[in-house]
Parts: C-alpha cells; structure tokens; sequence
C-alpha cells in the first residue's frame, strides 16, 4: 500500500552543517514563506534549553523571523492547549536529537502528536535529525549495534510516529557503522525500505513519495523485495545473518529515489 502523504519530510543524518552554507538546515527558509511559523521541538533531549537556543541562532541566521521554540517534556505538556497552541500555529516543525524513545512515549496517542500530523498532511513540513529522523517511519530503530555483523536479537524496534509507513531510517549512518543493524530490519520485514542517512545529508521526502539526497556524505537505500533468501527467521542470538539477493544503492547529492516505483533518479543539483 502506497503512503498518502502531502507535506515534505527532511529527514537528517544527524551532525548537519549549522555554521556554513548549511544547506540542509536552509531548506526550511526556501519553503517557508515570510510570516510562517518554524517550531523547534525539543523533546527529545534532555538538554532542552541548550539544543532550543542553538538551533533558533542557526534559524536566525538563515533569514527566518518567526521562530518558535517548544519543551513538550510530558505527556500532561502534549495535551495542554498552551503547548498545542504553538504547533497548531507552524507551518514547520523541527524535531532535534536526542532519544527517539523520549518522542513516542511522551508525544504517542496526545493532541500534540495529532497537530504534527495534522500540519503534515495539511502540507506543511517536518524536519528532523538524528532521534527526531528516526522517529518519523511507523517502525523505528531503538537500539542495535554499531560496527557489528548483523545479528537478530541485537536489534530492538518500537513504534515510531508513523508519517511514512514504507521506510526504516537509520541516521549517522556510514559514520558508526551501521549497516549490518539496518540490514537485519530490512530481513525481518521485507516490504520496508531501509534508509541509512549519513551525517551532514538528508533525504527531502516529497508527496509523490519521491526523495532527493542533499548534504555532503550519502544515503544507503536497501530494498529488500527482492531477497530471495535468508535465515533471518532461524537465527539465534550469536548467529550470522545470511541474505542473499537484497539489492542495495548508495546515492550521493543529485541523486533521488522514487519509493512509489523501486526506481533511483538522476536529479539535477540545484542546491
């Protein structure tokens, strides 16, 4: 079943450019118009004070006025008209990184999960890093290991906020070694991609279910409809994943992917 989707997502690798020509971070200032509102969500860290003020100076920087920044740090937070008021006002909202756990288990089944989906498919856009990129997909990576062969049972999922459904994103992704935990999500469900997002890119996730790659580094795409085989199913906890057939692309900036038809694109680079 294809995504229903009419707002953007950027999704990103986490450890963007916040003080040269951050060009990730300066999408938000390209698709917002003047007098729109960007929400910095913190809740997914535990310093939220400190992630709120640095990322409103990079906002600032880039030329956007109308910022917002919001400490939803309960559940009695996420359903408070006076929390809610500010997100019912954004057109973009930001989450920061932290603990994608902190996102779900405060925000999950609250009226401020509704407004942020309400905003999306009103049109409107969501942005993420690190935690708050992993957070987006309907199931998400809560814990596995890094620089390891893929292993079953060393890989812990949860629920994420679901605003895209065919996808499994993974972030800092080349940088800590993470290509043997996404391999193993994708085995176990199939009909998902996995996206590893390298640090400083991102994927800019468009309502035909398109993406572009924009950033420095790369985003690895693994699509596992056509593994023709693996033992993902029988392993125990110390054994070796076997796979074969998976196909996997890496795709620089000026590359793209169309989830809609399994399809990489070659995208003119306009950023």
């Amino acid at each position: 079943m294809e995504d229903i989707v009419k707002g953007f997502l950027i999704i990103i690798g986490g450890a963007e450019d916040k003080t040269g020509n951050s060009i990730i971070l300066k999408q938000a200032r390209q698709m917002l118009k003047d007098d729109e509102q960007l929400t910095i969500l913190t809740t997914a860290t535990e310093k939220p004070e400190e992630a709120g003020e640095k990322y409103l100076k990079v906002f600032n920087r880039l030329g956007i006025t109308n910022i917002h920044v919001l400490n939803i740090n309960t559940r009695d937070n996420a359903d408070d008209e006076k929390y809610c008021a500010v997100l019912r006002s954004s057109r973009c909202v930001f989450m920061t990184g932290g603990d994608q756990l902190r996102i779900t288990s405060i925000l999950g089944g609250t009226l401020a999960s509704s407004i942020l989906e309400e905003i999306y498919y009103s049109g409107g856009i969501v942005m993420g890093t690190s935690a708050g990129a992993s957070v987006m997909s309907s199931t998400m990576i809560v814990q596995g290991l890094d620089n390891e062969p893929a292993k079953k049972c060393t890989l812990k999922m949860a629920p994420g906020l679901g605003l895209v459904n065919s996808m499994i994103i993974d972030q800092h992704f080349d940088q800590r070694g993470r290509f043997g935990r996404l391999l193993c999500g994708v085995a176990e469900n199939p009909r998902v991609f996995g996206i590893g997002i390298d640090e400083d890119t991102s994927i800019k996730l468009y309502p035909d279910m398109h993406f572009e790659v924009i950033g420095s580094n790369a985003v690895t795409v693994i699509d596992g409809k056509s593994i023709q085989s693996s033992n993902v199913s029988e392993l125990n906890q110390d054994e070796i994943l076997a796979i074969f057939g998976v196909t996997v692309h890496v795709l620089p900036q000026g590359y793209g992917f169309d989830l809609n038809n399994r399809k990489v694109l070659r995208l003119k680079d306009e950023n």
